[in-house]
């Protein structure tokens, strides 16, 4: 697990060295064990280096024996064992224990198609100084962030939009991604909040040359085809897939845990575990003192269950004066306030282990959530209109609310932009999947690498613990389009098959629980507690919001909500991301992250 860095200067001119400095710097919390920079040629590649695997022979970064092909890498690839045995059987022996090293004697005996042969998360620079190329990769669903920005003569890369706006891009914000943010309450990928600065999508690589750059797809989850099993043998498929995706990632050389709420998800994988590990697996869980959001109990059933070595904390539930913080190392705004107990989780965790396994993916793969079963207890497939109706179920403010939140300028700006747009591309992708997998096809083109990716990847590496997500496994994502939609979707439940497979394992509470999600009551603190630091934010003199947003609409969506006539704590919570986005990382120009004070802003 890393941070990488660099860029291609097409004239053949070094980049300053102070500059690639820089670029390290500011993500200097993604690897704070080792770094490294090459350079020729005008092309660099840089890492930050936390060491998980080969702790004495993983530096980067990594060349080959001639110096003609230099790697480096974010990530782990988790069957690097079989790929430096099947490098073996050619004659190919790995001088280090790394899997990057596994990652550098593929591309040279494969060339850049060796990538699908990975099982893993990551992002990977590899510079070719025997073609000139740079080859930019990453993972299949966008587990592993890669940031890009090319203004013709130059192309920059970062693992975080802060380490290129380190090396002098202008923080200039893009209100067309902000128009889409208000529909699905994160910036929909490959958009960021800037101008000039994209992500790299998910399945994609880039083949940049002096003359030209190049997007190649390289993975496609809209190719997999549905198949017709007995249930029996959906679920035989399910748990060995998913057990030997866990297996794999136990693969480490420092201490390791889990995250565990007691919830599905979790508690599969730490049951899982628990079945290969000789000793108990650590968990790690926080609590609150509210009951309605407390899943501590829960956890502490699981950890019983499976004889982990469990750790609790309960914490103040008001989590509010860490939103600065996790703004800063997101980059961008998200509406999503469980980025805040993640960040704690994160912090407990840390003090024991180096590395976590989690349950991130299995809602969006096995059809988690209950807007699914909501949407689909109403839905009519004889109505017809399915991308229509499915788009406006999961949006936060449709095409007609934006528009009257905006100044005239903003207006004028986005007048052109339909986020319907952005779902009908995705679904129009899979049209032989069922309707369900349609829905869940889009989560995991958008909500994905969009927010939900980014919440476990930007929180663990912000206190520098490394997170992996069996549920993600690429075996497990094609399984989970292999299969049809009834089998998630069923009878008002959600992830009926994952349920009937893993009851015997888990038991019948913890697998029929009571979702829970995984959040802190503010939109009640925005009625009283909270209320001078909302008004103080988005109705200030100061406020930036006002460049592009009416105060007056701003104003009477708060009245509202805190007069109790309409619950907007969504809509709320949406507008403060994007403030505080834009005194953080806009405005501000903060080495580390803020406080509420360091804003002047009152005490949450």
């Amino acid at each position: 697990m890393c941070g990488i860095f660099g860029g291609y200067v097409r004239s053949g001119a070094l980049i300053p060295e102070s500059l690639l400095s820089r670029m390290g710097d500011r993500i200097a919390h993604r690897g704070p064990d080792d770094s490294g920079v090459h350079q020729s040629e005008g092309i660099a590649v840089g890492n930050r280096r936390l060491s998980i695997i080969d702790l004495a022979g993983g530096h980067q970064p990594m060349s080959s024996e001639d110096a003609r092909v230099i790697v480096v890498q974010n990530g782990e690839i988790y069957n690097f064992v079989e790929l430096a045995e099947e490098l073996a059987r050619e004659g190919i022996i790995c001088r280090t224990k790394s899997d990057t090293e596994v990652i550098l004697q593929l591309y040279l005996r494969y060339g850049i198609d060796f990538v699908s042969k990975l099982n893993g998360m990551f992002a990977i620079a590899i510079h070719d100084r025997r073609t000139d190329v740079l080859w930019l990769v990453r993972d299949r669903i966008g587990v592993k962030p890669l940031f890009v920005h090319d203004d013709g003569s130059r192309l920059l890369f970062a693992s975080e939009v802060k380490s290129l706006i380190a090396a002098g891009i202008s923080p200039v914000p893009n209100w067309e991604a902000i128009h889409h943010y208000l529909t699905f309450n994160y910036v929909p990928p490959p958009l960021t909040a800037y101008r000039g600065i994209t992500q790299l999508p998910p399945g994609c690589m880039l083949e940049i040359r002096r003359d030209r750059v190049d997007t190649r797809v390289w993975w496609k989850l809209c190719d997999v085809q549905p198949e017709t099993l007995d249930i029996e043998s959906w679920k035989s498929c399910f748990l060995s897939t998913l057990d030997d995706a866990v297996r794999l990632r136990l693969r480490a050389d420092v201490p390791f845990g889990a995250f565990l709420s007691g919830g599905l998800d979790s508690s599969t994988v730490v049951g899982m575990m628990s079945r290969h590990l000789p000793e108990p697996v650590r968990t790690f869980s926080i609590g609150f003192d509210d009951p309605r959001y407390d899943e501590s109990a829960f956890a502490g059933d699981a950890a019983a269950r499976f004889g982990t070595q469990h750790t609790l904390e309960v914490v103040a539930p008001n989590l509010v004066e860490l939103w600065p913080l996790a703004i800063w190392h997101c980059d961008q705004p998200h509406g999503d306030v469980s980025f805040l107990p993640m960040r704690r989780l994160s912090e407990l965790a840390v003090k024991s282990v180096k590395m976590v396994l989690t349950g991130d993916g299995g809602d969006e793969f096995f059809g988690g959530y209950l807007k699914y079963v909501d949407f689909f207890r109403r839905y009519r497939p004889e109505g017809g209109g399915f991308s229509r109706a499915y788009h406006a179920h999961i949006s936060l403010l449709d095409e007609a609310a934006k528009r009257r939140l905006y100044s005239p300028e903003m207006t004028r700006l986005v007048s052109a932009l339909d986020s319907f747009e952005l779902t009908a591309e995705h679904l129009n992708a899979v049209p032989h999947q069922d309707r369900v997998n349609q829905a869940l096809y889009l989560d995991a083109m958008l909500l994905l690498p969009g927010n939900n990716l980014v919440k476990p990847d930007r929180m663990t590496m912000s206190v520098s613990l490394e997170g992996r997500n069996p549920f993600l496994d690429a075996r497990v994502m094609e399984l989970a389009f292999r299969m049809p939609g009834s089998l998630k979707v069923r009878d008002g439940e959600t992830r009926w098959l994952y349920k009937q497979a893993v009851e015997p394992l888990l038991g019948g509470a913890l697998t029929h629980r009571k979702k829970q999600m995984f959040t802190v009551p503010i939109g009640e603190w925005f009625k009283q507690r909270l209320r001078p630091l909302t008004h103080g934010l988005l109705l200030s003199s100061g406020s930036l919001l006002h460049q592009m947003f009416s105060r007056h609409a701003v104003e009477s969506l708060l009245t509202q909500h805190e007069a109790g006539v309409q619950n907007y704590t969504r809509e709320i919570r949406a507008l403060l991301a994007i403030e505080l986005w834009l005194r953080v990382c806009v405005a501000g120009s903060f080495e580390h992250p803020p406080s509420l004070d360091d804003l002047g802003l009152p005490p949450a």
